[in-house]
């Protein structure tokens, strides 16, 4: 058994080789939390917990740390806008994203670090830079000497002196303009904390790297993020940390977008789509399957039609579990192993979209036996089923989609109740054997958006796809 992972760095999909035996190292770059998150943002922590799911089911002691960005320039801009302190603005939206993340059942990182809580490890990183000449004060700023550090760009693979220098930059002090900002000098009525250089407020690239340094060490397995990142902020995090003196991380891991039109959704363009708002609309374990099943390095064009078509995918697997438990007479296990062709697949770069589709085949298989009424394989193809979906998150037996409906507990209650009185009716007309008013509740029910299925225990309802 050997996980194989896509290497930004390498460029290429190398056998992945643990720096610990039994363990995985991962860090992930969270949250910027100036605003709620849309799905873009969510799809990542997704990607990310259905790797750190697969790792775990292959035996791997995890740690998992997703960090927290509580200061930047767009978070004090905001709290001018707003005129509301930054703290209130970055700890409502990080309550915002965890919400999120717990609505699409992504498990809690092992430690999820703020970066204005590590100030102390920042300085000692600059300090360290500027002894060793890769970093320098000017005017209360410390920049980091792009030039000083031979591997710089090697992620992003480009050419230091080809690189587009920043425009409209007002940081004052910089020997070159590509140089970038570990810490800035304070600004009136902006946020500080004091330093050996005057007080100021982070850079947002330091944050990482010193965060990573402290709980996961010099060096660490895996370094993850959207593709966006890899210039300048994942760039620069490398050079920030390799010139201090760590190895950081050995295997560089990214997520593709989440797109409208074409176009990156972005809360500055306004096409962005709230993940609040989703959750409203659509089931979260429906949005879950709509955002990871995905390959995590393609692009997902985002449109209600993909996302029904999703809910339809979904609806044919859990009826499928539905039906099994029925037949079964109660809950069934889950395999202790899954099939060797849904291990392959997640094995090679997490393919999840294959190894769905090995979901998929196993569901048909297990319908093709509760057609024939073989209740053995039936249950033996559902605890597949259940293994393959716990790996994915998707489960819908799990404790963390107990009780959850396309509606809502309440509101599943008093439609449930409505529409028992109604098959209760259609009951009563197939009893006295008019088929004619049966057939036409049943189409009436349809045509609301419900689908009637006769089973041995009597009629059940679901919601049909939208």
């Amino acid at each position: 058994m050997t996980i194989r992972l896509h290497d930004t760095n390498a460029r290429q999909i190398r056998d992945f080789v643990p720096l610990t035996a039994g363990c995985v190292s991962i860090y992930l770059c969270g949250a910027t939390v100036q605003a709620a998150p849309h799905i873009g943002h969510i799809r990542s922590g997704l990607n990310f917990d259905i790797m750190r799911r697969w790792f775990e089911y292959r035996g791997y002691d995890v740690t998992f740390i997703r960090n927290v960005t509580d200061i930047d320039d767009k978070i004090i801009k905001k709290s001018a806008e707003q005129n509301r302190p930054w703290w209130s603005i970055g700890y409502e939206n990080e309550r915002a994203f965890n919400d999120g993340y717990d609505a699409l059942g992504c498990l809690p990182p092992t430690y999820e670090p703020r970066a204005t809580g590590h100030v102390p490890e920042m300085i000692e990183m600059m300090r360290g830079l500027i002894e060793r000449g890769h970093a320098y004060e000017a005017d209360g700023n410390v920049y980091f000497d792009v030039r000083s550090y031979e591997g710089y760009l090697e992620l992003s693979n480009q050419d230091l002196d080809d690189l587009r220098q920043p425009s409209g930059d007002n940081e004052t002090g910089k020997r070159d303009k590509r140089d970038f900002a570990m810490w800035k000098a304070v600004k009136p009525g902006e946020p500080s904390w004091e330093t050996p250089w005057g007080r100021g407020r982070p850079g947002w690239h330091l944050e990482c790297s010193a965060m990573a340094h402290k709980y996961l060490g010099s060096a660490f397995d895996i370094h993850g993020g959207g593709i966006d990142l890899i210039f300048p902020h994942h760039e620069n995090e490398i050079a920030q940390a390799k010139a201090f003196g760590d190895d950081f991380a050995k295997y560089w891991v990214h997520n593709g977008w989440v797109t409208l039109s074409g176009e990156k959704m972005s809360k500055s363009l306004g096409n962005s789509v709230l993940v609040s708002d989703m959750v409203k609309q659509w089931r979260p374990i429906v949005l879950r399957y709509y955002l990871g099943t995905p390959h995590y390095r393609s692009m997902i064009e985002y449109s209600e039609e993909a996302l029904r078509e999703a809910e339809s995918a979904f609806a044919r697997i859990e009826g499928f579990v539905q039906r099994v438990v029925e037949k079964a007479g109660g809950p069934v296990e889950a395999a202790a192993e899954v099939p060797p062709a849904f291990a392959e697949a997640m094995d090679d770069d997490l393919g999840v979209p294959q190894a769905l589709a090995i979901v998929h085949t196993t569901v048909r298989q297990g319908n093709s036996a509760l057609a024939a009424d073989d209740k053995e394989a039936a249950v033996a193809r559902l605890a597949e089923v259940r293994a393959m979906l716990g790996v994915l998150g998707l489960d819908p037996l799990d404790p963390h989609w107990a009780g959850e409906s396309d509606r809502g507990e309440d509101l599943h209650g008093v439609v449930d109740t409505l529409v028992r009185l109604v098959l209760d009716q259609r009951q009563s007309a197939r009893e006295r054997k008019d088929w004619p008013a049966a057939d036409a509740i049943r189409d009436q029910l349809n045509q609301s958006g419900l689908v009637i299925e006769d089973s041995p225990s009597g009629p059940r309802w679901t919601l049909g796809p939208r």
